[in-house]
Order: C-alpha cells, then structure tokens, then sequence
C-alpha cells in the first residue's frame, strides 16, 4: 500500500498534479477534458475569489448543484484553504436546503442554474453570497461586487491538518431525521487512499459519474480515488435517463463505474429477462442450471458492449443487490464489486474487486478499518458491526448527544446494521437493527429477507414489509405498465383487467412468500403500492416513511 506524506486534500492533490498534471481529469460528456494543471489553476483563482468574499478557514461554504468539473474545483479549493464544504444533495426540498444552511450557519453557497430557484424562498442569515456554479460569477452582484478571474492565484500559504474538518454531510437517511456528519481530511482521505487497492487503476482510465457528487459513497469512491490515481472522470451533467446514460457510455467507454443496485436491478428485470422469457424455449432452458449459465454469459457479452466493453470494475453499494441479479451478475461474468459502508464513515468499511466476490457479502474489512460483530447471536452470530478506524467521523455537527450514541469512548462506531461475518472475514449483511422486527414469540424477523424473497416474483418492482398492529405487512410495487401493455391486446377495458390481475398476483405473492420463508417471517397480508416508493439519493427506500 502506497505511502502519503499528509492525508490531506491540498497535499494529495499537489503530488497528483507532479506526477499526472498534463493529464485529463474532468469533462462533462462530450466536451474536452481539463487537465490536472488546468483544474489546479482554477482552485487557486477561485481561493482567490474566496479571499475577495471574506472566506477565512472553518467558514462553511454549501454545494447545490448537479455534477459537473467546476464541482470539484469548488470542492477542492473549499478544502484547500481550511474552509468546510457542505455538499447538498440536488434533490432535497426547500425546506430541507434552507435547514441545511441555518444549522451548518453557510456563508456561502454554490448553485447550478437548473437548481436555482430553489433558493428563490430562502432566508439564511449567515448567507452572504450566492455564486453560479457554471462560471463563478455572483447571483445578483452590483458593478463594485469581487469578481472571479482566471488570471489571480492565490499566496496565502494554508496550513491544512490532517485532524481539520473538511465536510459536513447532511444525509438523507431512511430513518427520517437528517444529521450533519463531520468528516476530517484524514477521514476521506484515509478512506480513498485504502479503497484504492481494491482494484489497479491509473492515468488511462477513464470514470463515468452517475451518481450525486454531494452523497459520501459517489464523492470518496468517485472523485477522490481517481484524483489519486491522475484518471479522468466524465460527467453526465443531466439527471441519468436510459438514453443519455447508453450515449454516454458509448462515447467515454468508462473503465470505471459505480453504481446503486437499483440501476443494475432495472437492467436485468426490464431488459435480459424479457428477452429470456420472451420464447418458451429460453424460457424453459433457463431454469435449468447448464443452460442458466450458458445464456447468462451470452447476455453478459451483450451488457459489457452496452456498457461500452471496457469495463472492469462496476462498484455497487448504498443498498443490497438483489440474489438473482447478483447471480446473473457473477455467471455472466461481469466485473462487479460490492462495498459496504455508511456517511460517517466516509463510506467505506468493507468491500473487495470483481475478481475475488463471494456471493450476497460485502467483502472483508478495508486496509485500515477493525470490524467486529458486537454481541452475536450464539444461534445465528448475527450481531450489530461495530467499525473502527481512520475513517470513522469526527461526530455529528452541533450534537454531542447523538455523537455519544453511535461512538464509545474507545473509538467504535456503532454501524446499527446486523450482519455475520464467515471464517474468512466476508461480511454478509442481514439488516438495518432499526428495521429489524421482534416476534411475538422474540423472534427477530429480518423485513429485508422477506422482500429479496418478494422482490424476485412476477411483476414486483420493490416492496417494504412493515410491522402494524403485531401484523407482518407487505406493500409491494407491482409494474402496473408491464401489466398493462401485456393485457392491452386482449381486453378492452384494460384498466379494470389489470386491477382484476393485481388482486390475483397479491393472493398468489402471498402463498409464494409464505412458502419460502419460516413460520414467523410469513406476512398476514398483501397490500398495493401503486406509486413508486419515495427513496433517498442512493435510491435506498425511506422506509419510515411506511411505518
């Protein structure tokens, strides 16, 4: 493992730009890359904005924008002079950006011009200035207002610790209440500098970003490790549709990607499983296990050319894969990882490369992080993880209480989620300990096993199995279009034909489910979610929401 002399963002950045400066380092799709040298160039011109505007170091400047390269020069020059960055994810409402703002006290913020007016309401009183993210100039400036320009660097010599706060990350849990986590320089930078063993990368490979830079798991995995290794990343800088991301891919050829189960999920259900099931001899073929294999690996030829056939590394995290994709996946021998980890630990606990995946686990610790499964069940040892390492946050901003909640006097983070952990260390994830659900008789029942059962079965986009009135329920998201479009050629009136066809699927889930799990995990009762789940940016479900 490579040795660096300060895990700090303007020490490791320095080393990039000697090593790979006349290298490219971000683009937006389609547009030429700016090298390393020419992004350095404009963190410093921006300090020097950040000078002009009365910036000093532990002000905190907030982020609201789509990704794009003038990002992460906000991001970069934000924490190269000491200041604190706040990124906040571009689909929050109002009322959460303005909370955000009041309780980080932000004196400044960026924005993209698709997400402007969501600050047309706001009134923060730290804010002082507002700055366009696509060429630095300041919203509503008068002729006498600093301007931003190229040709002004920065001499003021920061002096940047390890141990200094470098972000606040407001996340959108799926427990309802957002937290502000602080995170050091050592936290990210300790983080990115262990995940990047995980798998060999360099100056020739190229990143696709399709998640928000402003989510921790996109940020460290996405845009720190590809500084460290002088690689470019190629932005979207639209939300990804199946269009545009299929475009893209053909254009960059990413070497790299990340990804949430959700998108990979999608692919398989909507795409290689209608084309299985499409003729009857496939359809038959397929559940035999030889043949299984055989048509999986055809169908993997054809996902890595559409994926630009370059691929060697597809990282996914922030949920769990579901076990069907997971075995297409490993069979259709796709270079897929996964990682597990959490915002206040920057993100990363555990993961492993494509080549060395055990299925359905998460992979063993990361290069500098303790993991320990903390009071097992002596039947089943499964037990809360607790971590520990460089990467476990500073605490949370402005709450000492619940700081004292999620981290003990010796250094452990209590992760909340249940897991076991094999002879070898693999981590193989069992559920959120909020989640989980005591039986009537104390048994601990694991909603999350119940939905991989419910998920796989016909028509079932995602469901959420809730606990109500000492009840097992099971709201499930059927695909009402796939229904529709299916019925559409042989009834008229296919809108009554598809509710007739719901209630039928929801007896026949019901039997299906019950059949496959143990006693205390079967559910009473089956309810229609006709509206997608609301979900968080990792497009985890927020399930308090359902509660």
């Amino acid at each position: 493992m490579k040795q660096y002399k300060s895990l700090t963002f303007p020490a490791l950045f320095s080393e990039t730009v000697e090593k790979f400066g006349t290298c490219n380092a971000m683009a937006l799709v389609g547009q030429t890359p700016f090298t390393y040298n020419e992004v350095n160039s404009h963190i410093q011109s921006l300090i020097v904005f950040y000078e002009k505007l009365g910036i000093k170091p532990g002000d905190r400047i907030a982020i609201l924008s789509t990704n794009m390269p003038n990002w992460g020069v906000a991001y970069y020059a934000t924490t190269f002079m000491g200041a604190v960055v706040v990124p906040i994810l571009p689909d929050f409402t109002e009322f959460e950006i303005e909370n955000i703002l009041q309780h980080s006290e932000a004196k400044l913020i960026f924005v993209s011009k698709a997400l402007s007016s969501k600050l047309d309401n706001i009134n923060v009183e730290s804010l002082e200035s507002k700055i366009s993210i696509e060429d630095f100039s300041l919203i509503n400036s008068v002729e006498s207002s600093p301007k931003f320009d190229l040709a002004e660097k920065s001499t003021t010599d920061y002096h940047i610790n390890e141990d200094d706060m470098a972000a606040i990350i407001y996340t959108s849990g799926t427990t309802g209440s957002s937290k502000g986590v602080m995170l050091s320089h050592k936290n990210i930078c300790s983080n990115a500098t262990s995940a990047r063993n995980l798998h060999p990368i360099n100056e020739t490979d190229r990143f696709l970003s399709i998640l928000p830079l402003s989510h921790t798991y996109e940020n460290t995995l996405g845009f720190v490790i590809p500084m460290l290794a002088g690689s470019c990343i190629y932005y979207l800088g639209k939300t990804p549709v199946p269009s545009l991301l299929i475009s893209a891919l053909k254009e960059v050829k990413p070497t790299v990607m990340f990804s949430v189960p959700l998108i990979i999920e999608k692919i398989y259900k909507g795409k290689i499983l209608p084309n299985i099931n499409g003729k009857a001899l496939t359809r038959y073929l397929y559940k035999i296990p030889f043949f299984r294999r055989k048509l999986n690996a055809i169908a993997g030829k054809k996902l890595m050319e559409t994926f630009g056939g370059e691929l060697t590394f597809f990282g996914i995290g922030g949920a769990k894969l579901n076990d069907q994709v997971e075995l297409f996946l490993r069979e259709a021998k796709f270079p897929y990882a996964i990682g597990y980890g959490l915002t206040e630990t920057a993100p990363l606990i555990a993961g492993s490369g494509p080549a060395i995946t055990k299925f359905q686990s998460t992979g063993p610790a990361l290069i500098g992080v303790e993991l320990k499964i903390n009071n097992p069940d002596p039947v089943t040892q499964v037990g809360e993880i607790w971590a520990k390492g460089d990467n476990v946050m500073l605490g949370y901003y402005k709450d000492p209480e619940k700081t004292k909640e999620v981290l003990t006097e010796d250094g452990w983070f209590k992760t909340g989620d249940l897991a076991k952990m094999d002879k070898n260390n693999y981590l193989y994830i069992e559920s959120r300990l909020k989640n989980m659900i005591v039986g009537a008789s104390g048994e601990n029942i694991y909603p999350e096993e119940i939905e991989s059962v419910i998920n796989n079965f016909k028509h079932v986009v995602e469901s959420v199995v809730v606990e109500k009135k000492g009840k097992l329920v099971a709201m499930v998201h059927f695909n009402y279009e796939e229904l529709e479009q299916q019925y559409k050629t042989i009834r008229k009136d296919v809108e009554n034909y598809v509710d007739q066809q719901i209630d039928d699927l929801m007896q026949e889930l019901h039997e299906y489910v019950n059949s496959r799990v143990n006693k205390f995990s079967q559910v009473q009762m089956v309810i229609a979610q006709v509206d997608p789940f609301q979900k968080t940016a990792t497009h985890k479900i927020k399930r308090f929401l359902y509660y």
